[in-house]
């Protein structure tokens, strides 16, 4: 292997970047927007749920449950209504997500003596757009947070009424939160998108490269110098992974500094890491390119390979352990997978390679596999 030729392949296609300000464009700025807009409007968060509220009450104790909701930062009340039809309207129309029905005898039940006459508890019904169960589902939750923080406010307002003295509850959950403490989404979607969008666009920018010499004819000039397959290959990869390093690194920037994600592991390995899934990102669009000697079908090929299985079998928007067991056992295959696992870990937890030590593993074996799978298969397609 010569490093002389395979200097002046790297030098060829710097140059042919540079030129070329589509695809400088792309390599740089497109990394930039999509993690700008998938950082903003990508969110796992249900805050200000849109709520509407039927008092048939309208006592004291009904004006105090609905304060609480409305001073929630989970809960947005919006207006009150007077019939079911005025729910379902405001429902369809898209201006409640959740309806609060008060019953009329809603002041006498919730006292102990009016639960104790009655037979049972004050009930308060609840309707839930269920067009969107995830949404439904948390909202319901922060609902039934709501609700037992009041019932329990308003047990102990009448044992000091009574003249008794506050019982201890027989258990006490304390939950805390680690590594996440304020359950904001952004911190683990902004991680996960950084493996995404590299993986997208380092397998686009280099799925063209071989296809575009191919149909522009330069390809079998190429082959006629004593240029080998290994030194071609490394010349191209090289300019694109000196790119694709400064997008990590932008896009590690925009995290710290624009989206406020806590960085707690080590910057080292962070990068250390990035750049052998970059190195294997990069060679899996170059083989991608040397299959179908078409920029149009390495494009679409790139894209279908990339941001599926990134996207949607990493782990990075559901979870694996809650797939089929089939598409579980197909995850192993997804280097996004690990990639993934890895950031979340250096973000949010700051552990290193003692505990990531076989996601690392896995990722250099991917790397490796598809740097040697591109070189043989380079070979078998000009011999």
């Amino acid at each position: 292997m010569s490093w002389r030729r395979t200097w002046a392949v790297m030098r060829k296609e710097f140059i042919q970047i540079l030129r070329d300000k589509r695809s400088l464009g792309m390599a740089i700025a497109i990394p930039m927007l999509m993690l700008g807009i998938f950082g903003y409007a990508l969110t796992l968060d249900v805050d200000r749920v849109p709520l509407v509220v039927w008092d048939q009450s309208r006592s004291p104790a009904s004006r105090e449950f609905i304060s609480i909701f409305a001073g929630s930062r989970y809960f947005a009340l919006r207006s009150s209504v007077n019939t079911y039809h005025e729910i379902e309207h405001t429902i369809n129309t898209g201006q409640a997500l959740m309806a609060m029905v008060i019953p009329v005898d809603f002041a006498r039940a919730v006292t102990t003596a009016g639960a104790v006459a009655a037979g049972r508890p004050a009930s308060v019904q609840i309707i839930v757009d269920g067009s969107d169960a995830n949404t439904a589902t948390i909202a319901m939750g922060y609902a039934s947070i709501v609700t037992l923080a009041y019932s329990q406010a308003i047990s102990l307002r009448e044992i000091r009424h009574g003249g008794g003295a506050a019982v201890a509850p027989p258990l006490d959950l304390r939950p805390r939160v680690w590594f996440n403490e304020e359950l904001e989404s952004r911190n683990f979607i902004i991680p996960g998108l950084i493996a995404v969008i590299m993986m997208i666009i380092a397998a686009l920018l280099t799925s063209l490269t071989v296809a575009r010499e191919w149909e522009r004819g330069t390809m079998e000039q190429l082959i006629s110098t004593p240029l080998r397959g290994c030194e071609l290959i490394l010349g191209k990869l090289i300019p694109y992974f000196v790119i694709g390093l400064v997008d990590v690194a932008l896009a590690v920037f925009m995290g710290e500094f624009l989206f406020g994600v806590p960085l707690r592991g080590s910057v080292a390995l962070l990068f250390g890491m990035a750049a052998i899934f970059l190195a294997g990102s990069l060679a899996l669009g170059l083989l991608i390119s040397i299959l179908t000697k078409n920029q149009l079908l390495a494009n679409q090929l790139a894209l279908v390979s990339t941001f599926l299985p990134a996207f949607l079998l990493s782990g990075f928007m559901f979870a694996i352990p809650n797939m089929p067991i089939p598409l579980q056992i197909f995850t192993y295959v997804v280097p996004a997978r690990y990639f993934i696992a890895m950031l979340k870990g250096i973000y949010l937890k700051g552990i290193g390679l003692e505990v990531l030590a076989m996601e690392a593993i896995l990722l250099t074996i991917f790397g490796i596999v598809v740097v040697v799978l591109a070189n043989a298969t380079f070979k078998k397609k000009v011999a």
